[in-house]
């Protein structure tokens, strides 16, 4: 027996669960009905929830899950990452990567251990999921999608392994407003640069900044990303440097795919991964 929509699942949840199923069965092309009953809900509810979350159709986000997808993000993004005055131009409503402005964490502060540091931490709900978010003074040093509001608890004990001296404080104002300029929702766009405040490797935030030149909607190899940071031979150590992204969304780890156009794999989830790329594109 089919469902209405409960909040004994999260929307998320819903999504991701029907987007697994499509791609486990994209060659039989699953109907509005196949997808909406592997998800217990009625077609009719499904298609309301999907639509919602999306903007658009069940079917036209199938159309964007698919191989051929990564191959034309690819062809299409070439030339866009040497041309990185066109960032920001589109009419799109979604965040342009030229609001966001990457601050290494200097020499000093790493030897500080955090000490006289406040760092305010939440977790907000998003259309992706859950939303762990945490920042400085001087910006975000982490933002991580969970499962569950437990997961928070691992998260920072991460940061507090980073920067053991510093203080911490629980700030849902912050971490609500943090994801709703991430996730543009609402539609907003800050007047001011959205800073990041993380540390990495010089050779991590080389790869990371790359990251911040690629379009929104669009993706690139990851043999793309170790030729826009002169070390072309250095593909392993860009995937690995992908990986260990420490801001979700805002350095769009999830445009970067496999040269052959499939999506690879997503720190936080392929499912997830799917969903942003396509959401993205709609």
């Amino acid at each position: 027996m089919l469902h209405q929509h409960t909040p004994m699942k999260s929307d998320y949840d819903r999504i991701a669960s029907a987007i697994a199923y499509i791609q486990t069965n994209v060659t039989a092309q699953p109907t509005l009905d196949d997808v909406a009953r592997h998800v217990h809900l009625s077609p009719y509810h499904f298609q309301r929830l999907f639509t919602r979350w999306a903007g658009t159709t069940p079917k036209r986000f199938l159309q964007v899950l698919t191989l051929e997808l990564g191959k034309k993000l690819l062809t299409q993004s070439g030339s866009l990452l040497q041309v990185t005055d066109t960032l920001g131009l589109s009419s799109a409503s979604r965040l342009h990567d030229h609001f966001v402005q990457l601050e290494a964490v200097t020499p000093g502060e790493f030897r500080s251990k955090g000490e006289g540091l406040l760092i305010q931490h939440g977790v907000e709900e998003t259309p992706f999921g859950l939303l762990f978010v945490a920042q400085t003074p001087r910006g975000i040093c982490r933002a991580a999608f969970i499962d569950d509001k437990a997961e928070s608890a691992a998260q920072l004990e991460l940061l507090q392994k980073s920067w053991p001296l510093a203080s911490y404080q629980r700030s849902a104002d912050a971490a609500s407003t943090v994801a709703a300029i991430m996730t543009d929702l609402p539609a907003k766009t800050p007047a001011q640069p959205l800073p990041l405040h993380i540390s990495g490797t010089n050779f991590q935030l080389a790869v990371w900044r790359a990251l911040l030149r690629i379009p929104s909607g669009s993706a690139v190899s990851y043999g793309d990303i170790a030729m826009q940071i002169d070390a072309p031979k250095a593909v392993r150590a860009v995937g690995t440097a992908v990986g260990a992204n420490p801001v979700a969304l805002l350095i769009p780890c999830h445009r970067v795919i496999q040269q052959s156009g499939a999506l690879g794999g997503y720190r936080w989830g392929l499912q997830r991964k799917v969903a942003i790329q396509a959401w993205e594109r709609l």
